[in-house]
């Protein structure tokens, strides 16, 4: 199976942003144990903090992958444009996000992508992505 992980603005800072909200571990080495929890699954990996391109990306994926895991960080409460590359695809699309996002400001309880996805996961920290996985490898 080959699923990609999409993280888009700020994710990159993982790890050293707003350790109390994100934690202290960056995705580089997170995304180490979800290979050797997950051995048979083939990860691809993208991150970015342009709309654009995690449109392209998402469109990308879709051709060769058999899942993908969305943190559309920020753009999951503005962007139309992702949550339209989501409904445009065949491919299952899990959003993940790593706070609570129903426990933080009123902006970030509407997402315009949990619509178009296959499921949505938050709250639960990193282990959030290993739970979209096993969603994806279980069916």
């Amino acid at each position: 199976m080959r699923i990609e992980i999409i993280n888009g603005p700020n994710l990159n800072l993982v790890g050293t942003r707003e350790p109390g909200v994100y934690g202290s571990e960056t995705f580089e080495e997170y995304l180490v144990k979800l290979r050797k929890k997950f051995p048979s699954v083939e990860f691809s990996y993208y991150q970015s903090n342009v709309e654009g391109e995690l449109v392209n990306e998402i469109q990308h994926a879709a051709k060769k992958s058999d899942g993908i895991i969305l943190n559309a960080g920020a753009y999951t409460h503005t962007s139309i444009a992702i949550a339209d590359a989501v409904a445009a695809i065949q491919v299952p699309v899990i959003e993940v996000h790593i706070s609570n996002i129903a426990a933080r400001e009123d902006f970030r309880k509407h997402s315009y992508l949990s619509a178009k996805c296959a499921g949505t996961i938050f709250g639960f920290g990193m282990k959030g992505y290993e739970l979209a996985i096993s969603s994806l490898v279980n069916g």
